[in-house]
């Protein structure tokens, strides 16, 4: 038992220490922490000022580099061009001027000869005209023997003179050959201090003081647009320039940084607020995250009830085509379910097979960027119908202003394509009812002409049943040579008749619109029998002047003859008046060349010689039911010009010099008839 007190007593004098030593090593390590973390903050900042110093010079070194690079490919070029004999006199003044107003920081460019005379300079003024200094020669000579552009060492402008006084000048050289022959060299002056003042940005020179030194640490150009630097964080950037040794120098504005003496009772204050104020800021964005997914959710329902509304069908898809969105209206118009479209790559199920190609071919378009803003094409349902619909395309983008895909609407417009089959319809019922008109104003002339032919052929046959009565009361036998004169001439009569029968025929009879390439003479010889029949009642005379070499054009034959008719008819009532010297009715035809954007046209012209259109009545001379006769409908101009603008052409109206209207309408040439 004596043995073990001291036992006890020694470990309750081991136990003390313990228990005050673990929270003083706590303590100094807390301590420990709170120093070396604002040390260790001091050595972050200067590394990361460093390193975002030597960044910021590389990029201006490579700015300056590639600004450089850009005049020596100009001048490359020029000197090319120069060597090649292809600039002289004016045209290469121009060329070297402009060269200045690419970049400020050029001040001459020159072309001097091989014995350093100036051929040709940007400038006109004597002092800038002067020859090259030593330093320049010498680079002119490096640049002659390596057949290699070279910069010259960098000199005053005592020495330089294509700058302001006291700016330090560089010149570069193009040695100029044509073959082995040594033409020069184009010579182009750069200011040291404009190369910094053009190329180095604004928001660097703020914050760093640049400099351009020499090989000798020479300054030769420095920008301190924010005071000069403290020396702290500092970088030099050779500049690889071919001929000569120039290094680019920036020392930041920015000093040490510095830290508050009492930084360790500020550290805990502040690691405590930071916490406290965590907590509340935590609490306060939980809050928000609530409020703002409940906001979500009820915009998404009021989107989606809206979308669901609409009639309009949309469609998304990524930039590969695939469909990532389509709405209730979308999948109604094509017949498929969104589950059976969404995420699904091209061919797509309500492609119609016809226009498969158009499809592919619309689709590489879209996928390239060269999206047509509207389209109109067709689908196919799922049971197979075809629906005509009208696409409307724009990019889709993201929060980030990237493109994602393609936003569609699309349009079900089948009601649209059945009124305009209705409107069709419509104008060509009121096209065969002019058609009707218009024969039933000349009906009294139809008969008057049909008259003539009947009477003869009347007269022809009753000469010859004479003439067989005759021979045979006499018992004597017919001569065929006495009858064939007369039958062949009712013959002939019969066919006059029959033809004009059958122009009036083709005339009002009812069709579909048929374009085809048709010549233009052989419309108006379809109608020839018409028009001429009306120019005897009123004693015009009538002249056709279509070249021989006039190319076919594609119309629908009788819309164009019935505009023909119209315009001749019109054409023939407004000369009843005039003495019958003026009373002639032209029809001239023309070839027009297309140009790049024009197609090739057929130019038409009704030309009469009566009183002319008043201003007022050519005001509304093309308005519906507006006649300026009595019994005029009112349709006969209105149907014209809808008939040629059906074709894709113009119909205007413009006075005759001597006197009178000319009717102008265009029809587009045949490329096969050309």
């Amino acid at each position: 038992m004596p043995n073990s007190v001291p036992t006890s007593s020694s470990r309750l004098h081991f136990a003390h220490p313990v228990r005050w030593l673990l929270p003083v090593v706590l303590v100094l390590f807390f301590l420990a922490i709170l120093i070396w973390l604002p040390w260790q903050a001091r050595q972050m900042e200067r590394s990361e000022r460093q390193e975002q110093l030597i960044a910021d010079t590389l990029w201006v070194e490579q700015t300056i580099r590639f600004q450089l690079g850009r005049h020596e490919e100009s001048l490359r070029g020029l000197g090319g061009e120069i060597a090649a004999g292809q600039l002289h006199g004016a045209r290469l003044r121009q060329r070297l001027e402009s060269l200045l107003k690419n970049g400020r920081e050029l001040r001459r460019v020159m072309w001097v000869d091989a014995q350093g005379k100036v051929l040709a300079s940007s400038e006109e003024a004597p002092a800038l005209l002067a020859g090259l200094s030593p330093a320049s020669l010498a680079a002119a000579e490096r640049a002659r023997l390596s057949r290699n552009p070279v910069y010259a060492q960098p000199e005053t402008q005592a020495e330089n003179p294509a700058g302001p006084p006291g700016a330090i000048m560089m010149d570069f050289h193009v040695p100029l050959f044509s073959g082995e022959r040594w033409l020069g060299s184009l010579v182009a002056t750069f200011q040291l201090s404009a190369v910094l003042e053009e190329m180095v940005p604004w928001w660097f020179a703020q914050d760093n003081q640049i400099t351009l030194l020499d090989r000798d640490d020479k300054v030769l150009a420095q920008r301190a647009a924010a005071g000069p630097g403290h020396g702290v964080y500092t970088h030099k950037r050779a500049l690889d320039l071919p001929g000569t040794v120039i290094t680019l120098v920036t020392d930041s504005i920015k000093s040490e940084p510095r830290l508050l003496p009492n930084l360790l009772v500020g550290s805990v204050i502040a690691l405590s607020l930071a916490l406290l104020w965590s907590l509340l800021a935590l609490w306060g964005h939980i809050s928000r995250r609530l409020a703002a997914e409940g906001a979500l959710r009820q915009q998404m329902s009021f989107r989606t009830a809206m979308e669901n509304s609409l009639v309009t069908g949309l469609r998304a898809r990524d930039l590969e085509g695939r469909i990532t969105y389509v709405n209730p209206a979308f999948c109604q118009m094509v017949g498929y379910p969104a589950e059976e479209l969404v995420g699904k790559l091209p061919p797509m199920p309500y492609w119609a097979p016809e226009a498969m190609a158009e499809y592919q071919g619309r689709l590489a378009s879209v996928l390239a960027g060269a999206v047509t803003p509207q389209v109109e094409t067709i689908f196919q349902r799922a049971d197979g119908e075809r629906v005509p619909v009208l696409i409307f395309e724009a990019p889709l983008v993201d929060k980030d202003g990237r493109q994602t895909g393609w936003m569609g609407s699309i349009l079900d417009i089948s009601d649209r394509k059945r009124i305009e089959e209705l409107n069709r319809e419509h104008q060509e019922k009121l096209q065969a009812s002019a058609r009707l008109a218009t024969m039933g104003e000349i009906a009294s002339m139809l008969a008057h002409e049909l008259n003539q032919p009947l009477a003869a052929i009347s007269s022809y046959t009753t000469g010859a049943l004479n003439l067989l009565k005759r021979n045979a009361e006499e018992h004597k036998p017919v001569d065929a040579t006495l009858l064939r004169p007369a039958l062949e001439q009712a013959s002939a009569q019969a066919q006059r008749a029959g033809q004009i029968i059958r122009s009036v025929h083709e005339f009002v009879k009812k069709r579909e619109p048929e374009r085809q390439d048709v010549s233009l003479a052989s419309m108006v010889d379809s109608i020839r029998a018409l028009i001429e029949m009306q120019a005897r009642q009123h004693y015009v005379s009538f002249v056709l002047d279509i070249p021989a070499t006039l190319p076919l054009v594609r119309a629908d034959r009788v819309m164009i003859e019935q505009v023909l008719l119209n315009l001749t008819r019109n054409a023939i009532e407004s000369m009843a008046d005039v003495p019958p010297a003026r009373r002639v009715l032209s029809i001239v035809a023309e070839y027009t060349a297309g140009g790049e954007s024009e197609p090739e046209q057929v130019l038409v012209k009704v030309i009469d010689r009566g009183h002319g259109i008043p201003r007022e009545v050519a005001e509304r001379l093309f308005s519906a039911f507006f006649s300026t006769k009595a019994e005029g409908m009112g349709m006969g101009l209105n149907i014209c010009r809808t008939a040629i603008e059906f074709h894709g052409g113009t119909l205007e109206h413009g006075d005759n010099p001597q006197g009178g209207t000319i009717f102008t309408f265009t029809l587009p040439a045949s490329t096969a008839g050309h």
